[in-house]
């Protein structure tokens, strides 16, 4: 049975009350819809260029930006990562929000398929590792870190889900999501995709513990700063049989904790300049347009006619600038044109 050793630190137990103390004023606060929908397009890209990022992925945030928004006619490899890791995002997103979201062996397997379909074989896409696997350092091109055997990778991935469910009531969130993250690196279960794979993973415990990083905020943008400094924290140096009695999580805790306040402050400080930047030129209508179709669904626009004063060429701009925002998409065409919420 998985029995993590780590200290409730005064530095700890300081970042948990703080993240709780900023989650709960986000969650307080009523922001204009248009804002709100605009920082979950920017988490969603800032996470597929962060996550992918650190594994090495060349393509800058600008370009990553255009790819969710206009999917290449020929998909490269490094576009790939990027596409499918938001893809992985949104999946996860929608099973938290349908409260269908429990973290299990099977989720995980899925999640490393998304992340790596396409990009590996399908033998090893979706399915825990049968050969051994080295960790190199990627200066001197070394071994670094000699993960478990194979025979050991299922029932170390086995009960460390368990541990996470076990505890889920018993344990604070960030402590549990927190080691889930180190212990799955630890364990290095695929062949690839194991990082992306332990991030996604993290963000779906946490947001099924009661935290939503899938909503506002990036962690891996916090990672994504110092690469270095996340993949000393989160590895191990040497074979795992040799310190498996002695990993100590406390340190890791301490980091990860202060990457969610980190983000927590970016984000709420950002958010508070966008809604005083948008005050005095808010457009009420878009607000009420953006509310119509989250309670109906969809709209077009006779049924915009009907709920706003706005002339037919107005109510065209309006459309075409949600769309243009990533908040709304176009369905259908001519006389059957409607717009519906992007990634709902």
């Amino acid at each position: 049975m998985f029995s993590p050793k780590y200290s409730i630190t005064p530095k700890l137990l300081e970042n948990i009350k703080h993240v709780a103390l900023l989650a709960q004023e986000l969650n307080n606060k009523r922001f204009p819809t248009l804002i709100t929908l605009e920082f979950e397009r920017r988490a969603r890209e800032l996470s597929a260029y962060s996550s992918t990022s650190i594994e090495g992925n060349p393509l800058p945030l600008t370009e990553v930006k255009k790819i969710l928004k206009h999917t290449p006619a020929r998909i490269r490899d490094t576009e790939r990562e990027v596409l499918n890791y938001n893809k992985a995002l949104e999946y996860l997103n929608t099973r938290a929000k349908s409260g269908k979201l429990e973290v299990k062996v099977s989720l995980i397997l899925s999640i490393q398929q998304m992340v790596t379909d396409g990009l590996i074989g399908k033998y090893h896409s979706g399915k825990t590792r049968k050969e051994p696997v080295f960790v190199n350092n990627p200066r001197t091109r070394s071994v670094a870190y000699l993960p478990p055997d194979v025979k050991d990778v299922d029932s170390l991935l086995f009960d460390l889900v368990e541990f996470s469910a076990r505890n889920e009531k018993v344990i604070d969130p960030l402590i549990i999501a927190g080691i889930f993250h180190k212990q799955f690196v630890v364990i290095h279960p695929f062949v690839d995709g194991n990082g992306r794979t332990a991030r996604l993973a993290s963000k779906a415990l946490l947001a099924k513990m009661g935290l939503d990083t899938f909503n506002l905020f990036s962690f891996e943008n916090y990672y994504n700063r110092n690469v270095t400094n996340y993949f000393s924290k989160v590895g191990l140096l040497g074979n795992y049989y040799d310190m498996q009695e002695s990993i100590d999580f406390t340190e890791w805790l301490e980091y990860f904790t202060d990457g969610i306040v980190d983000e927590l402050l970016r984000v709420k400080k950002e958010i508070e300049n966008a809604v005083s930047a948008e005050q005095p030129r808010r457009r009420p209508e878009l607000t009420i347009l953006i509310n119509y179709v989250k309670e109906n669904g969809a709209i077009d626009d006779k049924e915009y006619s009907k709920i706003t004063k706005r002339a037919k060429s107005t109510r065209a701009l309006d459309f075409k600038h949600l769309v243009e925002q990533g908040i709304f998409e176009r369905m259908g065409k001519g006389k059957n044109t409607f717009y519906r919420l992007k990634h709902e």
